[in-house]
């Protein structure tokens, strides 16, 4: 007997950088974020997270907390989305990698070795970088802040343009995180 597929809610949300999906729970707690342009991107993680049949994705009937935090993102409040409780599937390497992420700070990027060493894992930079691709809740599990070792852009599954988007919109913002550090 199997069990009847979970529901998530998705709602759609324009951003300045294009149309953003969010997979939410019953719970509220974010399951996927990713780009219109990228859909099936987004519905591939999902499969390969949960199984072909285990979710249903249906309409979400109002703005989610997640989509609230988003839209204060990217009206240059990035905190927000440091507090959304996220729930992931994905091995338990991937799921330490994704909880290193979160601990990168806005508008500090760092490469995929220093994220290896965060992990204790130095050795492991191909298979961090794996696991950064296959991360299904970007901005908020933020892949885009991990660069190639000389800083340069590399692969970011919502195109490299968004993910230079997003680095400059947190250094933009990141030097006023703290509301003491506007009066410099």
């Amino acid at each position: 007997m199997t069990a009847d597929p979970e529901v998530f809610l998705l709602e759609r949300a324009p951003t300045p950088i294009g149309l953003m999906l969010i997979v939410t729970d019953a719970r509220h707690r974010l399951r996927a974020v990713d780009w219109k342009d990228h859909e099936s991107r987004m519905h591939t993680l999902l499969r390969r997270q949960y199984g072909k049949n285990a979710i249903v994705l249906r309409d979400a009937s109002s703005a989610s907390p997640a989509r609230q935090a988003l839209a204060a993102y990217f009206d240059g409040e990035l905190r927000p989305v440091d507090e959304l409780e996220v729930a992931t599937a994905g091995t338990p390497f991937q799921r330490q990698v994704w909880q290193a992420l979160r601990g990168i700070a806005g508008g500090a990027p760092i490469s995929y070795g220093a994220l290896a060493t965060r992990i204790a894992r130095p050795t492991a930079v191909r298979a961090v970088g794996l696991a950064n691709g296959a991360n299904p809740i970007g901005i908020v599990v933020p892949c885009h802040r991990v660069v190639g070792a000389n800083a340069s852009l590399t692969g970011y599954g919502g195109g490299l343009h968004r993910k230079r988007w997003l680095l400059d919109h947190e250094q933009k913002w990141s030097r006023f995180a703290n509301p003491c550090d506007r009066f410099e």
